[in-house]
């Protein structure tokens, strides 16, 4: 099934879409280097003053910045981070997607398909929303699971399971297979531990690199993904089957980068950059649609509305399916793991 849509022309006229669809190489390279950024001061911090509490700030601040390459890995998905495609897409695998794992072009087969079956029972990420609502006691069983790492253990499990191919395959054919799927993400983490061990601090790789990419990461994902599409009003209406959620500066720091509570513009006008979605915003809260929008006014609403099942506690049996469907990192296919949106 297709959801019901809006046209651009009900939304704006069309001298404002030509404003907001204006795409720039430097905005989408500026992002990249604002993330890679934050994740080196992090990192820099923790060994220009090693203690417990700037540990863990840094795990926080690098684990949104991995969850922001993958924001902007989904940018360049959708074609935003550069008006030439080939630059487009080698900004969005190397320095967006190969670090946390992911592939771009696999990711935009599947990421399309949610794009045009939106909350529909074709919908691919469907399984992330269908749980919702939930019971608290039922959260606080996944977040445990994120924060420890079980979650991203599972998941890079079965991304190097799956990488590896059927056990009858003859060896070059696994090989293959094997590099075809995490060749260049290995390549460039190689390249990464390289890079802080020249530097003198390669300790940096697994603590400051790999501990936020299954930990951290993983918390803010799911509540992302609780964020974009779980209880929303309507899923047969593009104004209320997908949600934007208000973020001040801490949540943008540590929970939302790089513009991604803005997903009902998104899903509206997706072809329009990260960086001109608070445009969007703005036209549409002036417009004649406004009452009808899906907006929480920050993370801590939503998560309220994502516990708000009531009666008996859920036993750890009843949620275990969606433990290991649901939280798919970046909402990916089996052949990766990475974010949606």
């Amino acid at each position: 099934m297709t959801a019901m849509r809006l046209l651009a022309r009900d939304i704006m006229s069309a001298e404002q879409l030509a404003d907001v669809r204006e795409r720039s190489h430097w905005k989408g390279i500026a992002l990249i280097v604002h993330a890679w950024m934050l994740i080196l001061a992090a990192m820099a911090l923790v060994v220009w003053l090693p203690n417990p509490l700037t540990f863990l700030l840094a795990v926080a601040i690098i684990g949104s910045r991995q969850l922001g390459l993958a924001v902007l890995m989904h940018e360049g998905a959708h074609g935003g981070l550069a008006r030439d495609e080939k630059l487009n897409l080698w900004l969005s695998q190397w320095f967006c997607a190969y670090p946390v794992f992911a592939e771009t072009r696999a990711y935009r087969r599947y990421h399309l398909k949610h794009h045009v079956h939106t909350q529909q029972e074709d919908d691919p990420d469907l399984v992330l929303s269908a749980p919702f609502p939930i019971t608290p006691a039922s959260y606080r069983r996944k977040f445990l699971r994120d924060i420890t790492g079980q979650t991203g253990y599972q998941q890079r499990k079965a991304q190097i399971l799956n990488a590896l191919g059927r056990p009858e395959w003859p060896l070059a054919q696994r090989a293959r297979h094997f590099w075809s799927k995490l060749g260049p993400q290995l390549v460039t983490n190689a390249i990464l531990f390289a890079g802080l061990a020249i530097a003198g601090a390669w300790w940096a790789y697994p603590f400051l690199w790999l501990l936020p990419l299954l930990t951290w990461q993983m918390v803010i994902t799911r509540i992302r993904n609780i964020a974009e599409h779980a209880v929303v009003p309507d899923s047969d209406d593009p104004l209320r089957n997908t949600r934007t959620t208000q973020a001040n500066f801490l949540e943008r720091l540590f929970i939302a980068p790089y513009y991604v509570n803005y997903h009902l513009e998104h899903h509206l006008l997706f072809y329009v950059p990260c960086y001109n979605l608070p445009r969007v915003h703005h036209i549409l809260c002036a417009g004649p649609h406004a009452e009808r929008m899906e907006v929480q006014p920050g993370y801590a609403a939503v998560l309220r509305l994502a516990m708000s099942k009531p009666g008996r506690e859920d036993r750890p049996g009843d949620i275990a399916g969606h433990a290991r469907r649901a939280q798919a990192g970046l909402k990916v296919d089996a052949d990766q793991v990475a974010s949606g949106f």
